[in-house]
């Protein structure tokens, strides 16, 4: 209960305790605030033990800590090893299909001219280049 509590603060708590409700009643009062914890403890017990029987045997190995998000990544990603980081990072990598890109260009471009920059021509040269009517305009409607 006390376990993210430390020294200091469970000093301070006692001191303010006794200030309150004097040395008298401290003893009744640790009583029925132990009693307290012990009643919400078995409830809570009591409560989870009923949601496990309704689920049926097939969720009898069910936690509910396994709930909690954090939890939840920590078991169902990191630690499994059928679906971890790893398998995230290389799907949701684009260079694999980058380089399947990239072979079908040089595939395209291999059997359009056999590595030749026109279709029997060489480069094109600085006049054919600047001059707009020489290149052939495209045309979406031709077929």
């Amino acid at each position: 209960m006390f376990s993210d509590v430390g020294s200091l603060e469970l000093v301070t708590l006692v001191v303010l305790a006794v200030l309150l409700f004097g040395p008298e009643k401290l003893p009744e009062m640790i009583q029925n605030v132990a009693g307290f914890i012990r009643k919400v403890r078995e409830f809570s017990e009591s409560a989870k033990q009923e949601v496990r029987s309704e689920l049926g045997p097939e969720f009898k190995d069910f936690e509910f800590e396994d709930l909690h998000p954090k939890t939840f990544v920590r078991k169902h990603l990191l630690d499994d090893g059928d679906l971890g980081l790893d398998e995230i990072r290389s799907a949701l990598a684009p260079s694999g299909e980058f380089a399947d890109v990239a072979d079908a260009v040089r595939a395209s471009a291999g059997e359009a001219g056999g590595g030749a920059v026109g279709a029997g021509r060489g480069p094109l040269t600085k006049a054919e280049q600047s001059e707009p009517a020489a290149r052939s305009a495209f045309d979406p409607d031709a077929t």
